[in-house]
């Protein structure tokens, strides 16, 4: 197994800037005060995750270029 070419540019990647939220989010989510959790609707947990997982696979599928920004 090998690393990728560019990957000291991963964190530019949407698709790891996605899976960092999907990581992330269940470690915070307990750190949040239940006043702005109350916010949130119930079940809207799944949906968030499935649309961040989504843009997750499209940054993936999608080029993003090799420029250095726009």
């Amino acid at each position: 197994m090998r690393l990728v070419e560019n990957w000291r540019q991963a964190t530019k990647w949407f698709s790891v800037q996605m899976m960092t939220i999907i990581a992330a989010v269940p470690v915070v989510w307990p750190m949040i005060p239940p006043e702005l959790r109350a916010y949130v609707p119930e079940g809207w947990g799944l949906y968030v995750f499935t649309i961040v997982a989504i843009g997750g696979i499209a940054g993936r599928l999608i080029d993003q270029g090799t420029g250095s920004g726009p």
